[in-house]
């Protein structure tokens, strides 16, 4: 074709066309290969060409691929809840499935708000979220993003939600140090909820590691214990957004289980069906499901492809994958391995100034001084360099938002499918050990070096 209709990211850029994957590779039609360094946006998390899901997906398409929520339920979404209600707990009793993060989160902000309608009280409407965060592009999740660049075309659309610091240990907002701070971007939580009143916050929104807005910023290990206490004492909902954290990507079922929390609302997406399919859902604690199901007997939100048979399925395959290959259990090493290597470039290359994340879910941030945690100018593009240049040298990587305004600031998040080999892991490296040598070499002037 000499004239594309697709309208991309940027609108007239030239995109080289797909061919095929396998496994942790993707092929353009010229046979470049590239290594999926990011799982695409950290969504495939099982690789490319999986058979074993292309075949359920088959099998689904020939019984039935669409049926309206409404009017029939669905074996693949049935057998599919069941084992998401299986692998993060008990305590959990309602999956509403839909079609991508955005909507999963958007929809555990509306049940957070009728969960509380539905005992009475009609002023507890507000969402209490941090700066440094992404929860989705539609208008309910992006006015829960901290997210200023995200923000800033639809700011009067928006309800002004973020309101705390992120718990971002290397640029700490409080200027302190683990663990003689206190947790003070914890316990601002407290202070920020006695300045709106709880009367008026349904729930407190969070990824557990902070993903495009912050490049994996990763919390110390007793955050999450004081944010849940906080929420508990003044009676609000903590919603943990596992969108990009669940599924295994940290080498748990969820990512807030590392911190021994239990959320009341979890929102999953992304690695749900790793790309297969459309698909994410909001899992719902018991008690929040209890009064909605005793009242109004019914959630209000809903999409004409919710619990589409051909992505339940997808769904339900990826996860008896994941359990039939252990594949979770594995994340642990795999990531250890790939972190400590991350880790070492830190003595190599100026402009690598933390290395942080869980699991296979790792953030480079990238500055011009790695002593002075200067960053590069805006005007430079650090982050888009960077990513071109790895594309280049056949890996891909996730841009990211870094900085304590999350403006001015760069970093690139590693996230390649969970089902990558050590040798691979090698393989990796090798390809970003070019990138940032050329990326140094283009990037740097002796001003930015030690």
């Amino acid at each position: 074709m000499n004239k594309s209709y697709v309208i991309k990211p940027i609108v007239d850029e030239e995109l080289p066309m797909i061919s095929h994957g396998s496994g942790i590779y993707l092929y353009d039609v010229t046979g470049k290969e590239y290594i999926d360094g990011c799982s695409g946006a950290v969504t495939a998390n099982i690789g490319h060409g999986i058979q074993e899901v292309l075949n359920k997906i088959n099998e689904q398409g020939k019984r039935v691929s669409f049926v309206y929520r409404s009017q029939f339920t669905n074996e693949a979404a049935e057998q599919l809840a069941k084992k998401l209600i299986d692998s993060i707990g008990s305590e959990f009793d309602g999956v509403f499935f839909v079609n991508s993060g955005s909507e999963a989160t958007e929809t555990a902000l509306k049940i957070a708000i009728q969960y509380w309608q539905e005992k009475g009280n009609f002023k507890k409407t507000r969402v209490i979220s941090r700066w440094l965060s992404y929860h989705g592009i539609t208008n309910g999740a992006l006015s829960m993003s901290g997210h200023p660049l995200r923000r800033d075309r639809f700011t009067e659309l928006l309800q002004d939600y973020p309101t705390l610091n992120p718990p971002y240990c290397y640029r700490c907002p409080f200027q302190l140090n683990y663990p003689e701070c206190q947790l003070q971007c914890a316990n601002e939580l407290e202070l920020m909820i006695e300045r709106i009143g709880a009367d008026h916050i349904a729930a407190f929104i969070a990824e557990p590691i902070i993903g495009a807005a912050g490049g994996a910023v990763t919390p110390p290990k007793d955050y999450y214990g004081k944010i849940a206490e906080i929420c508990k004492k003044y009676d609000i909902l903590f919603i943990a957004d596992e969108v990009m954290t669940g599924c295994g990507r940290t080498g748990k079922m969820l990512g807030i289980e590392h911190w021994g929390v239990v959320p009341d609302i979890v929102a999953l997406g992304k690695g749900l069906s790793a790309g297969y399919s459309p698909l994410a859902a909001t899992i719902v604690h018991k008690r929040i499901l209890e009064p909605i199901r005793s009242g109004s007997k019914s959630i209000m939100s809903g999409h004409t492809l919710s619990a589409n048979p051909a992505s339940t399925a997808a769904g339900l395959a990826v996860l008896e994958f994941l359990e039939s290959n252990k594949v979770i259990e594995a994340v642990g090493d795999k990531g250890e391995y790939l972190i400590n290597q991350l880790k070492s470039f830190q003595g190599k290359y100026h402009t690598i100034g933390d290395v942080r994340g869980l699991g296979l879910l790792i953030g480079l941030e990238i500055v011009l001084n790695r002593i002075t945690k200067q960053p590069f100018p805006r005007s430079q593009q650090a982050t888009f360099e960077l990513i071109r240049i790895a594309k280049e040298k056949g890996l891909l990587l996730y841009p990211s938002q870094a900085g304590n305004d999350g403006i001015h600031g760069d970093a690139v998040i590693v996230a390649p499918p969970l089902t990558i080999t050590k040798e691979e892991i090698d393989e990796l490296i090798l390809r970003l050990e070019q990138t940032m040598d050329e990326f140094e070499a283009q990037m740097l002037d002796e001003r930015g070096r030690e």
